[in-house]
C-alpha cells in the first residue's frame, strides 16, 4: 500500500531538466562575472533588465532546490511548468542585458564571457541553493 489515492500517478520532473537548469545558471554566472570584469560603471549598466535576469537565475536556484525534495512535498507539475517558463526565458533575459551595455564594451564582455564559463566548476551552479551551496560545504 503507497497512501496514494486510486489512479493518481506520481509526478516527475523531467529527467533532463536538472541539467538544463545547471547549464543556464552556469551561463548566467559566466556573464555576470564578465560584466563584472568588464569594468563597466554602474550607470552603463542595464538595471531592469539586470533585475529581471535575476529574478529568472532566482527561479532556476529554486528548481535545483526543489528537485531535492523528498517526493510528495512539493507540486512537482506546478514546478516544473513554472520552471520551463523561466528557463525559456532566460536566454533572452541574458540577451536584453549585454544589449543594454554600451557598444563600446560589447568585445569585451563577447570575449570575457566564454573564457569565464568554460573555467566555471559545475557545483557553482548551486550557489544560493540552501543545503547545496559550494560555499557551505
Amino acid at each position: 500500500m503507497t497512501g496514494r489515492r486510486p489512479g493518481r500517478q506520481r509526478a516527475f520532473a523531467p529527467a533532463e531538466l536538472r541539467a538544463r537548469l545547471e547549464r543556464a545558471r552556469l551561463k548566467t554566472l559566466a556573464l555576470l562575472r564578465a560584466l563584472d570584469q568588464g569594468r563597466l560603471a554602474p550607470r552603463d549598466l542595464p538595471q531592469a533588465a539586470l533585475a529581471h535576469l535575476a529574478t529568472l537565475d532566482a527561479d532556476c536556484a529554486e528548481a535545483l532546490w526543489a528537485l531535492d525534495q523528498p517526493p510528495g512535498a512539493l507540486d512537482v507539475d506546478a514546478m516544473v511548468r513554472d520552471t520551463l517558463t523561466s528557463l525559456e526565458a532566460l536566454a533572452d533575459a541574458r540577451a536584453q542585458v549585454r544589449l543594454g551595455i554600451p557598444d563600446a564594451s560589447r568585445p569585451r564582455l563577447h570575449t570575457l564571457e566564454p573564457l569565464i564559463c568554460a573555467t566555471l566548476d559545475a557545483r557553482e551552479a548551486y550557489n544560493d541553493v540552501p543545503g547545496r551551496d559550494p560555499q557551505n560545504r
